[in-house]
């Protein structure tokens, strides 16, 4: 029988284990894998402060992204950390200091690009096996200089700089260091035969295009292995479709000749759209299929990733021997305190990531990352924002919200927290405001996570009053007489064209011609349609495809050069082609649409001019939004009564204020419940750490001490 004081063992007991990686030991099973955070070592405060707050929330391990070893793996103006000299010690040595604090143990992802790099900044000639240079389509990754090929002192100068980042990386307090041979990298680019031609022991068989990734793995634990854990990070998608000699594929073959070198492997894809696939095309643990095996061929642990947000899949994976470790990268942005939350058995209270990949975007855009779930992600050191304390208001007030969709939400949740009284009133007759059809669209129902969280969280609050099917004017705000106004009343779709300027320009007045709001409200086209989108987010293209599967014959038209064209940003863009393919959509690029009359459209060709027309009965236009803002402009004419009835303050959030991706709004709805009372907060600015004078660093690529 059961001692009654023994604590009976949670399911998910197995997810706190130690695990021993080389030397050292992680607490947990959560590994916070290496991701970019567009943060660099210009922002070394914010870097820290950002990684802090993970360990803090209980991830047994917090990794960087990658950190160049040398000037010849040059990223800029992509956002990249480097180490280099004392200066990039220094700072990361902020992150290492923050993470220890918390008893995690910090890894640091070093990394050479290979041909993956243009170089623009050092304008240093990129290095690959064999001069086989990526030649990127899209402009963000263009570059004109190809990379020569390496000799073997190119090799031996890779080689000796892994070595010296990794004893600078030891030198600033890391736990785990990393060899990176994924993503199509430099050490990626020797186990691959289309990048690698050589004809030496470095190329051919697939032993002899190993050896390379083993002599790094070898010279880093020569360096730092008594000290640090030293990790192999790898990509196995493209080597797993590559028959092997001796085993099924070239993938096990590689696991196989490595497996007792590197103290953990770091399995992954190979390319940003398979590798962290956005939740509108890819599900949870969409991995396993192509790393399941590597541990049935190594004793060493394994990590992986998959946006692991359910702890029950998380268990599987241990249980089953797919992994060791659950890595984490999304997850761990849209909710650091997940370790945590799952250990103290607050499972309903996670922010579950959406997989919407506006935090990939940022990286894109260069910019610190952004998080639709979790608008203090990146704000931690710049704003003083805690994940999980928003901190107690000196002087609890009443406060009103307008509109119950993202914005509203956050803003609500927001100020309970602080111990604001508040009220939430929608017109609808659920909350959720733009979502409340978004989610219905093809492959979005993940992003109504964002309205489940808050709504499971605000039901909790004894000081939030919620209120659906309430429908506010000027004259019942004035009667209720609340100490401030925040109005979430979101934003309308427009019929406005578009123009050879790039600006929106021009209305078409036609029964046949639909909003996204219209398909909204269940008006739907009948007949052939056409969906000319100049939004260039998800709408158009998850619009398009939500009337073909309606059995509408349905086209798509955009100004941009790609259907969706900005979700290149999400790496969703190759995904949305083969989606509208799938649907025997026809997509037509670089047009605008010049006319309408219920029978045909009317294409120009954005640069010449040149027209076409396109048969069809119905035109959807996702193009230019708008903010709801006639009960704030009907308030401004009124001001009188509002300081009669001793409303303090009236602001818009959200897409009411002006629209944008749902990150916007809800990290929108944040700011103005953190600055309700005070005012506009403003910001610190971070700095880069220079302490030292820069040396000048040799062609070679040595830097001088």
């Amino acid at each position: 029988m059961m001692n009654m004081m023994t604590k009976p063992e949670s399911r998910y007991d197995v997810l706190f284990e130690p695990v021993k990686i080389g030397p050292v030991t992680a607490p947990n099973r959560f590994y916070q894998v290496p991701h970019a955070s567009g943060m660099t070592n210009a922002l070394p405060r914010v870097r820290a402060a950002f990684r802090e707050a993970k360990a803090e929330g209980g991830w047994g391990v917090i990794c960087t992204g990658a950190c160049s070893i040398d000037l010849s793996s040059d990223d800029a103006p992509l956002p990249m950390a480097t180490m280099w000299d004392d200066n990039d010690i220094k700072a990361h040595a902020l992150m290492t200091d923050a993470v220890h604090k918390h008893g995690s143990l910090a890894g640091v992802e070093l990394w050479h690009g290979g041909a993956s790099v243009m170089n623009r900044s050092s304008r240093v000639a990129p290095i690959s096996p064999s001069g086989i240079p990526w030649m990127a389509t899209h402009v963000g990754f263009m570059g004109n200089l190809r990379p020569r090929s390496m000799d073997r002192q190119d090799i031996k100068d890779v080689l000796r700089w892994q070595a010296e980042g990794a004893r600078k990386a030891r030198t600033a307090g890391f736990d785990i260091v990393y060899v990176y041979a994924g993503m199509g990298y430099l050490g990626y680019e020797f186990l691959l035969p289309e990048y690698n031609h050589r004809i030496d022991e470095y190329g051919g068989s697939i032993a002899n295009r190993v050896r390379f990734v083993r002599e790094m793995i070898e010279v880093t634990k020569d360096a730092v292995g008594e000290h640090c854990g030293v990790a192999l990070r790898i990509s196995l998608e493209e080597l797993r479709a590559k028959l092997g000699t001796h085993h099924p594929s070239e993938a096990h073959e590689v696991i196989e000749l490595l497996s007792d070198v590197p103290d953990l492997f770091d399995v992954k894809m190979d390319s940003s759209p398979t590798d962290c696939s956005a939740s509108r095309f890819t599900g949870e643990g969409s991995h396993e299929p192509v790393i399941d095996f590597v541990k049935s061929l190594t004793s060493k642990p394994v990590v992986g990733v998959g946006r692991f947000t359910s702890p029950d899949t998380m268990v599987s994976q241990i249980r089953r021997g797919v992994l060791d470790l659950i890595g984490g990268a999304r997850p761990s942005i849209a909710d650091p305190f997940l370790p945590n939350k799952i250990r103290e058995g607050r499972i309903d209270e996670i922010r579950e990531c959406i997989g919407c990949n506006i935090c990939i975007s940022s990286w894109h855009d260069g910019v610190p990352v952004r998080c639709t779930q979790n608008p203090t992600a990146g704000e931690e050191w710049r704003r003083g924002w805690h994940p999980e304390n928003a901190g107690k208001a000196d002087k609890p007030e009443r406060v009103l919200i307008v509109g119950g969709g993202p914005a509203g939400l956050e803003a609500a949740l927001t100020l309970g927290r602080r111990g604001h009284e508040v009220t939430l009133a929608d017109s609808r007759a659920s909350f959720g405001g733009r979502l409340t059809f978004e989610k219905t669209l093809p492959g979005l129902a993940a992003w109504n996570r964002v309205v489940d969280y808050r709504l499971g969280r605000l039901n909790e609050m004894t000081n939030v009053s919620m209120y659906l099917e309430s429908t506010l004017g000027v004259d019942e705000i004035v009667d209720l007489a609340p100490d401030h106004v925040l109005l979430a009343t979101g934003s309308r779709w427009t019929n406005m064209l578009y123009s050879p300027m790039e600006i929106p320009v021009g209305r078409v007045e036609h029964p046949n011609v639909f909003t996204p709001d219209d398909i909204a409200a269940g008006r739907l086209p009948e007949g052939p349609t056409l969906v000319f989108d100049f939004d260039n987010y998800y709408m158009g293209g998850v619009i398009t495809e939500h009337l073909a599967a309606l059995g509408i014959p349905v086209s798509y038209a955009t100004p941009a050069g790609q259907a969706s064209a900005w979700t290149l940003m999400t790496n969703e863009l190759p995904l949305v082609h083969r989606a509208l393919t799938r649907r025997n959509v026809t997509v037509t690029t670089l047009q605008t649409v010049s006319a309408f009359d219920g029978e045909t459209v009317t294409l120009s060709q954005i640069f010449t001019g040149e027209k076409q027309t396109v048969q069809c009965r119905n035109l959807v236009i996702v193009g230019l939004r708008m903010p709801n803002d006639d009960l704030f402009n009907a308030l401004e004419l009124r001001t009188g009564e509002i300081d009669a009835a001793g409303i303090k303050s009236v602001r818009r959030i959200g897409d009411a204020l002006a629209p944008g991706a749902i990150a916007h709004a809800v990290h929108n709805g944040h700011l103005a419940a953190r600055e309700l009372g005070l005012g506009p907060l403003g910001f610190r600015r971070d700095a880069p750490i220079v302490e030292f004078e820069p040396a000048f660093t040799s062609v070679a690529g040595l830097l001088e001490a």
